[in-house]
Formats: structure tokens, C-alpha cells, sequence
């Protein structure tokens, strides 16, 4: 589906909008979905392990402290969350292999590129509110992103007409 949060801003202005700092890294340049979220710090243990999960009419929100040292997600696992249903990722901090994330039918919004990868050590937590850009980020809560930006909703919103 296609989102347009100006749009979905207007019809429901009770929702939070994440401050302007990320920029559109997928193959999708629109999604939407329940709220999925991992804490982690320049380890993506956890997010490897939740992109094999099914995540269709879901969105992973990555809190990785904003940390411009490390890339949390890059093209074998963006490949798999494609592949498992997520209709996208959304990165507090940063991605690699855009040129081949931009081609994977995922939707994928981070602060910056990287190229070093993230170390292994199987720390991180699953499904905890995260806070950043200004929003709170709630399981179970709905996220929708454009090139326009990031708007957080405690319920499903539908396109208006």
C-alpha cells in the first residue's frame, strides 16, 4: 500500500511526528505497519534473528542510539526481511550496501550509510518502547514513512480518499 503522511497527517492530526533526520534507503519508498522494535548498540544480533521471523503488516524499528559507527542492516538481511514479509525497517543509525538495499523490495529509512558491519555479541532487546527523533516507539503501536517523513500512530490509520 501507499502512504502519503502530509495526507495521513490531515485526516489524523493526533499522530507523532518523528523529527527530520532520516532518509529512504529501500527499494519502497512508502510503507507501513505494527510497530516491531529492537534496542541494540552497534551489535545486530537480535535484528539478524527478527528479520528471519514473519513480518508481514510489520515494521522493525531499530533503536541503535543514533551510534554513526556501525551499519545495524545491510543487504543479506534486508534481503531475508523482504523475503520473511516486513514492509520495512527503520534505522536510528546507520545502513550499508544502499546500492543494493535502493534494489530489495523493502522499505529501509536510517540516519546514514556505514560500511563496517556490527560486532556479534548477542546483546540487544526485543519489543521495548524506544525513544528517539522526539516519539516514543510502542509494540504493538502503527508506524508509517514516505520521503516526506516519519509519523507514529497508536492505531491503524487508512488512507483518506
Amino acid at each position: 500500500m501507499q502512504y502519503i503522511t502530509p495526507d495521513l497527517c490531515d485526516a489524523y492530526p493526533e499522530v507523532d511526528v518523528v523529527e527530520p533526520m532520516f532518509a529512504n534507503f529501500g527499494g519502497r519508498d512508502s510503507f507501513g505497519g505494527e510497530i516491531v522494535t529492537v534496542k541494540c548498540h552497534e551489535d545486530n544480533s537480535v535484528v539478524k534473528a527478527q528479520v528471519a521471523q514473519p513480518g508481514k503488516g510489520k515494521v522493525m524499528v531499530v533503536d541503535g542510539g543514533g551510534s554513526l559507527r556501525r551499519a545495524l542492516l545491510g543487504d543479506m538481511l534486508a534481503a531475508k526481511a523482504a523475503e520473511c514479509g516486513w514492509e520495512g525497517i527503520i534505522v536510528y543509525g546507520c545502513v550499508r550496501d544502499v546500492d543494493e538495499l535502493a534494489q530489495t523490495d523493502l522499505g529501509v529509512q536510517a540516519l546514514a550509510s556505514h560500511p563496517m558491519k556490527t560486532d556479534k555479541r548477542d546483546i540487544g532487546d526485543l519489543n521495548v518502547p524506544v525513544n528517539f527523533g522526539g516519539v516514543t516507539f510502542r509494540p504493538g503501536e502503527f508506524v508509517y514513512a514516505d520521503n516526506n517523513g516519519i509519523i507514529v500512530s497508536k492505531t491503524a490509520l487508512s488512507m483518506p480518499e
